[in-house]
């Protein structure tokens, strides 16, 4: 069994920054991708970013993309979100999630190949 947990959420103001972590445990971390998925009220869970199972490509949304960066320290078993520039649009729950494919080299990540997921931590920017 997988967990997944978050921190890092919290009030920010517009502009501002937000540094997201997920440490993970369970089983071998190193060799799945990794994601962020965020869920802001009255809307579906949608796809922030990704990171392949070494780490050497990332993913992001047209949203996110030049703002949020994400990374990987296999050594910790833990997945960070650095978010920069914040609007109040990104203003959601943020959720961890591990990927079900092992050693995936592809570039398509949805929420329908998630394995595991965390039980999420909120930001809110504030205009």
């Amino acid at each position: 069994q997988v967990q997944l947990v978050e921190s890092g959420g919290g009030l920010a103001q517009a502009g501002g920054s937000l540094r997201l972590s997920c440490a993970a445990s369970g089983r071998a971390f190193s060799i799945y991708a990794m994601g962020w998925f965020r869920q802001a009220p009255g809307k579906e869970r949608e796809f922030v970013a990704a990171i392949n199972w070494s780490g050497s490509s990332t993913y992001y949304a047209d949203s996110v993309k030049g703002r949020f960066k994400i990374s990987r320290e296999h050594a910790k078993s833990t997945i960070y979100l650095q978010m920069n520039s914040l609007k109040p649009e990104d203003t959601a729950t943020y959720y961890c999630a591990e990927d079900s494919r092992a050693y995936y080299g592809g570039t398509s990540y949805s929420k329908n190949d998630i394995h595991y997921w965390g039980t999420g931590t909120l930001v809110t920017v504030s205009s």
